[in-house]
């Protein structure tokens, strides 16, 4: 991973992400507004993206995180919600406005020698038939809400769970 410092529009847009979101988890939203944090990077956005009846979830098989949604690094010069977009496309061959309201924000690790991440989770509800044109080595699938999947962050599918309401109250 290739340190690099965040920018304020891409800094701006994620404080005002997580202000907005559904739900902030383990301080977040006090890391982004940290002074620190334009140095600390990196930064992230993925998707939570739901079919029509709200019972399943697009997953990409990431090689060694297992299931997760589609999502990776903010590129610099880039705000939360265009990498997300970027990230769905790029892992599914799906583009696709985000709902307005991101769903989260969280700090987290994605690999155990890499530092915490700041990222953003934006929603979608789509057409489970749309097409998939996933990443060559990281297939893509609708997996459903209820049953349990093997994935990198074992608290994402209870977190997803509760987003179906979320979203039919917005």
């Amino acid at each position: 991973m290739t340190p690099h410092r965040i920018e304020s529009r891409t800094l701006e847009a994620a404080v005002c992400d997580a202000r907005q979101a559904l739900a902030v988890h383990d301080n977040a939203l006090e890391w982004l507004l940290h002074p620190d944090a334009p140095s600390n990077p990196p930064l992230a956005a993925e998707v939570w993206a739901f079919d029509h009846g709200l019972t399943h979830v697009l997953l990409v098989r990431h090689r060694w995180r297992g299931w997760v949604p589609p999502g990776g690094k903010v590129d610099p010069g880039e705000t939360p919600r265009e990498a997300a977009r970027r990230e769905l496309f790029e892992e599914t061959g799906i583009r696709a406005a985000l709902l307005p309201v991101p769903a989260a924000v969280t700090v987290r690790s994605y690999h155990p020698d890499w530092p915490a991440t700041a990222g953003v989770t934006f929603l979608q509800v789509l057409d489970r038939r749309t097409q998939l044109n996933p990443e060559e080595g990281q297939p893509a699938a609708w997996l459903p809400l209820d049953e349990p999947w093997q994935g990198w962050f074992a608290e994402d599918r209870l977190r997803m769970q509760e987003c179906p309401e979320q979203i039919l109250k917005a």
